[in-house]
């Protein structure tokens, strides 16, 4: 199992994508695994031969163990001995008791392994080959495992929404599925540590105990060490959007140098916005681009601004570098990346690393303000709420004003409330008139 960061101790097989027997080229997909925040794929480092599987999908293994004996093309020779007797097809032992258990001829059964030796995997192909399959599962996309467990367990495929890539379904899915039917226990097994909103279906006539693993426990970990570390102070303010909507919609809607106009997946958001607006704000305010290290503050050369997104494993804050130094295009394009990959449960170990200061934003779930907490071991977050049209006092009068509220958690042994607060007001100034941010 590959270490991949300082932080990484552990990794959770998820699938394998390959047999033992199978000979698979350099760049093949052996498995996919879990970190503590992503999915990855582990791929052949060599053209070679999987002999054995030592963890098993579902098995959590420590950094540098092995998960398989795998043996390059180099060296490659038969992966087991073969069966003895006369007359009896070459196949592995469990794929014999599967043959058995189904009432499978080996002899039909062609095989994969090494010089044709019958895999378990081939057994379990022939039995799905046998079955009657239903035109609608059919057109489900989900991997062989997952339709196996689904006809054991009874799990309408249809019904489900695949976590795999592009959609497909996999075992872990029809797990879950069969699990919510299994009334206490089954709501027991579930994974809530997981998804936008984990307990939102939770509906039992007794306690139920939700496991804190995965990544729900090192956000619990991480935000319980925020918050008797760092000395949290938290100010608030509100800041009248008119002109930011506004600018949106003109960058938005203005051709581009004789073009029709930026591509859908081109629009300025408001989060990128928001980005160069912090960025801006931090070069003049650098104390909140630091962190403290030893006995010194340490104010750092880069501003890595990265930005709370809410996935399936959990909060994830994927980390733009050198926000300061991005067009407003290239702070779109960049979010954008990382956003999906994040979604997707796809980050790269870089992605979420080297932040400097961390933007969340509520806005769209209709949330006025918050208390943001400090992701360590930065020095402050800005929290952003929804964009809401109030009635406000100008010049004597009472109108209606589209306002934002902002508010800014810092630490304490940092910085003092006045600089904070001077901070939050050039944030504020440039939310309201963003043109500042050509100067």
């Amino acid at each position: 199992m590959p270490k991949l960061g300082l932080t990484m101790t552990e990794a959770t097989i998820k699938e394998w994508l390959k047999a033992p027997g199978d000979r698979v080229r350099k760049g093949e997909i052996l498995f996919n695994y879990d970190t503590e925040k992503v999915s990855l794929d582990y791929e052949a480092p060599a053209d070679g031969l999987l002999i054995e599987i030592l963890a098993p999908a579902g098995i959590t293994v420590p950094a540098g163990a092995a998960v398989c004996e795998y043996q390059t093309a180099a060296g490659a020779g038969p992966a087991a001995p073969r069966a003895a007797g006369v007359g009896r097809a070459v196949a592995t032992p469990k794929a014999r008791r599967l043959a058995a258990q189904w009432q499978i001829d080996l002899a039909r059964v062609p095989g994969r392994g090494p010089e044709g030796r019958v895999q378990a995997a081939d057994v379990e192909q022939a039995h799905l080959a046998a079955q009657p399959a239903r035109a609608e599962d059919e057109q489900v996309s989900a991997t062989p495992v997952a339709r196996r467990v689904a006809e054991a367990e009874g799990v309408d495929l249809n019904r489900l929404q695949g976590s795999g890539r592009a959609g497909r379904v996999t075992r872990a899915d029809v797990e879950r599925a069969a699990g919510a039917g299994d009334g206490e226990q089954g709501l027991e097994g579930r994974d809530w540590g997981t998804g936008p909103t984990p307990y939102s279906a939770l509906s039992a006539p007794s306690e139920v105990v939700i496991p804190l693993k995965g990544a729900r426990q090192v956000i619990a970990q991480r935000m319980v060490a925020s918050a008797f570390t760092a000395p949290h102070v938290t100010l608030f303010t509100e800041a009248e959007a008119t002109n930011l909507v506004s600018a949106r919609a003109q960058l938005n809607d203005a051709p581009a140098e004789g073009h029709r106009g930026l591509a859908p997946e081109d629009k300025i958001s408001y989060n990128a916005l928001l980005a160069a607006i912090v960025a801006h704000a931090l070069r003049e305010h650098p104390v909140f681009n630091s962190r403290i290290e030893g006995d010194g503050i340490h104010l750092l050369p880069a501003i890595n601004i990265a930005l709370a997104v809410d996935t399936e494993r959990g909060l994830m804050t994927p980390v733009l570098e050198h926000t300061d130094r991005l067009s407003l295009l290239a702070i779109q394009r960049g979010y954008a990346a990382l956003i999906a990959r994040a979604l997707a449960g796809t980050s790269l170990p870089d992605d979420l690393a080297g932040g400097t200061f961390t933007i969340s934003n509520l806005g769209h779930l209709d949330v006025d303000g918050f208390t943001p907490i400090i992701n360590p071991p930065q020095a402050a977050i800005l929290g952003v709420g929804r964009i809401s049209e109030r009635p406000v006092a100008r010049e004597g009068a009472v109108v209606v004003r589209a306002m934002m509220a902002l508010s800014l958690s810092f630490d304490h042994r940092i910085a003092d409330g006045a600089a904070a607060a001077r901070f939050l007001a050039r944030i504020k100034q440039l939310i309201e008139k963003p043109i500042a941010l050509l100067g």
